[in-house]
């Protein structure tokens, strides 16, 4: 039967043989009143997924790996969603591992196509098993939200053997000040000569310089404009900026502009033939594309730019012998949160209040006792100017 199937489709123009829909599924939920209208597989998995159409990022995650599981379901097993059992479930994780056969999974050259295209496919590559544990929570939050939604009977992944977490001593995916120290010398070094050369370099020091003493998340960046840069004045008179953040799960939050951020702000549009400081309301995007467009760059866009300059450093590294080989492969693996990890890690070192840290990187709050934890916005914008630097 699964060879007549077509290829894989995105879920929103896939048609699926009834035989193989989830309608009679074995897990199917018989008794009790149902909370959604799906009668079939892909109709609960949409129900699921519009719970988070205002959340792109999390849309798109989630819609990722409800539709890998779907289209494993249907094409390699020949079965619905709603039979699957806790086995099909072990035997799904090694797939993830090595979707085969890859002519069929996965993109050719590992390369993104778009999902009206059809060389699309819903794989790149073997995904790592880090990717696919976290493939694995995602399907167990669907499978547990259509159990309470009356559409499932149980949750195959509840059998799963559950391990003890143990909060880690620190986080480890950050930029030890030496390291952050080679990559801010190979930024230095970047060709500058030509047009284009400066037009990158400029957009280079102004992204890592927004992404550490922001601690901007990089959909953050890519999301926001020059326009919610604002000035305010404390109760010393002074006159502050601060840049509005509109962040993850749409919370807003205010982060200082610090007099480093704002003179690298100031050369960077400049550098771009735009006023030094943005106006109220302006729409040009935080970090512009080169020439002359004033489109937002994707995130894909701006995680290559920041990945090649993470490579260029480590290589930068490696090239000065082998006793620089495990901190160069340290750094080929690094990613633009590490930089938001390393700016709350370098905030602490440099003592910065630790609720401050907190309000600067937008974490979630302190419970109840927070009202007696507040620290005020003037102290913080002191605290961070005073403490946390990029000093190129």
């Amino acid at each position: 039967m699964t060879a007549l199937l077509p290829p894989p489709q995105p879920i929103e123009t896939l048609t699926i043989p009834r035989e193989l829909d989830g309608s009679a599924g074995n897990n199917r939920a018989r008794n009790g009143v149902a909370q959604i209208s799906a009668h079939n597989d892909l109709d609960a998995i949409r129900a699921w997924l519009a719970r988070f159409i205002d959340t792109k990022t999390t849309f798109d995650n989630y819609r990722k790996e409800a539709e890998r599981l779907l289209l494993w379901s249907v094409l390699q097993m020949g079965k619905p969603l709603s039979s699957l059992t806790h086995e099909d479930l072990l035997v799904y994780q090694h797939f993830l591992a090595d979707p085969q056969p890859g002519a069929r999974w996965t993109a050719s050259g590992g390369r993104k196509h778009p999902r009206g295209d059809p060389r699309w496919r819903p794989f790149y590559g073997p995904l790592s098993s880090t990717s696919q544990r976290q493939a694995m929570v995602i399907l167990n939050v669907m499978f547990a939200w259509l159990v309470q939604a009356g559409y499932l009977a149980g949750n195959p992944l509840s059998l799963a053997r559950q391990r003890a977490r143990h909060a880690k001593p620190r986080i480890t995916r950050y930029l030890s000040p030496e390291l952050w120290l080679e990559v801010k010398t190979y930024i230095q070094e970047m060709p500058n000569e030509t047009d284009r050369e400066r037009e990158h370099y400029s957009r280079v020091r102004w992204l890592f310089t927004l992404l550490y003493l922001g601690g901007l998340r990089i959909t953050e960046v890519g999301e926001n404009t020059m326009g919610r840069f604002f000035r305010r004045r404390d109760a010393n008179g002074e006159d502050r900026w601060w840049l509005e953040v509109l962040g993850k799960g749409g919370k807003e939050r205010l982060v200082p502009a610090t007099s480093e951020m704002m003179a690298e702000l100031s050369a960077y549009r400049r550098e771009r033939g735009l006023p030094a400081l943005p106006s109220q309301g302006e729409d040009a995007p935080l970090v512009l594309p080169i020439g002359q467009s004033l489109k937002p760059l994707t995130r894909a866009a701006l995680h290559r730019i920041v990945k090649q300059v993470f490579t260029g450093a480590a290589d930068a590294l490696r090239a000065r012998g082998e006793t620089h080989a495990p901190r160069a492969d340290q750094l080929q693996q690094a990613s633009a949160h590490w930089l938001r990890h390393s700016a709350g890690s370098h905030m602490a070192d440099q003592q910065v209040d630790l609720r401050l840290v907190r309000d600067n990187l937008g974490h979630a709050s302190l419970t109840t006792t927070s009202q007696y934890l507040h620290v005020d916005d003037d102290r913080r914008h002191r605290e961070t100017d005073k403490k946390h630097r990029i000093d190129w």
